[in-house]
């Protein structure tokens, strides 16, 4: 039986292929040039997490494959301004359909309500066509998963994201996949959560924190719901903290974000 993961990527690529034939990669590039003319840079993700205060990187994420949906009728024009507006360090938006509950427009919506922070396009890149869509919906950086990436592929998209002017939290999960930190990306993201099983533990970014290079800017992602926990891992080295299901969850994710961070 295939894994969560696998699924995943499985559908990914054909979605891709849909896409390519739906907009060719030259005309969607075309699209971004003739954008970028009048779009100004956007904010650097990885300065936003070194100078806040919390750190935190609330997510704007509607499903899960674990948990189904958590806010089906969450608004992309509401939810991520909130954060931003009680205190988030940087925002993340999941943009994949099939499940995630998510879409490319969201990032679009955000930015349109007046979200200037850093935008995480979090979704499950395989090709370069992705990076292209990321840069067209706005992000200021991407999400590459060392799990579904060989590490020469996944050096070459980095390279790209960052010709399109895209920062790039990398994801590890394992101590095997630590290797990948010596491509030198902008943010190093330890994963708590495995991803064919989607079981998580907190305590796995403990455990791989002091592996990574010592000027890493580190993320902690997923399963972090207690204010103790945020500071006990800035204590071991993390700048960063991806959070979203316990803000998705209450009625008013951005005044949790506010109570949340009242709490640090």
């Amino acid at each position: 039986m295939k894994d969560v993961l696998e699924t995943i990527v499985a559908h990914k690529r054909q979605e891709i292929d849909e896409w390519r034939r739906f907009l060719p990669l030259k005309q969607l590039y075309g699209i971004i040039e003739f954008e970028g003319r009048d779009k100004r840079p956007q904010p650097s993700f990885r300065r936003s997490l070194t100078e806040s205060t919390t750190g935190i990187i609330a997510e704007f994420k509607r499903r899960s494959p674990s948990k189904g949906w958590i806010k089906q009728e969450g608004k992309a024009d509401v939810i991520p301004l909130s954060y931003q507006q009680n205190g988030a360090a940087a925002v993340s938006i999941l943009t994949d359909r099939e499940f995630f509950g998510g879409y490319d427009e969201f990032v679009q919506e955000a930015r349109l309500s007046g979200v200037s922070l850093p935008i995480l396009y979090k979704n499950f890149i395989i090709d370069e066509y992705q990076l292209f869509q990321a840069k067209h919906a706005g992000a200021s950086a991407v999400l590459l998963i060392a799990a579904v990436l060989e590490k020469e592929n996944c050096g070459m998209l980095m390279r790209l994201a960052h010709d399109l002017g895209m920062e790039v939290l990398l994801e590890m999960h394992t101590e095997e996949e630590l290797d990948y930190a010596m491509l030198e990306p902008d943010v190093c993201g330890i994963n708590n959560r495995n991803l064919g099983t989607f079981v998580t533990d907190v305590q796995n970014s403990y455990r791989l924190a002091e592996l990574l290079p010592k000027d890493a800017v580190k993320v902690s992602e997923s399963g972090i719901s207690h204010p103790e926990t945020v500071r006990e891992l800035r204590a071991a080295g993390f700048n960063g903290f991806l959070m979203g299901e316990c803000f998705m969850k209450a009625a008013d994710p951005g005044q949790a974000l506010h109570d949340f961070i009242a709490q640090l």
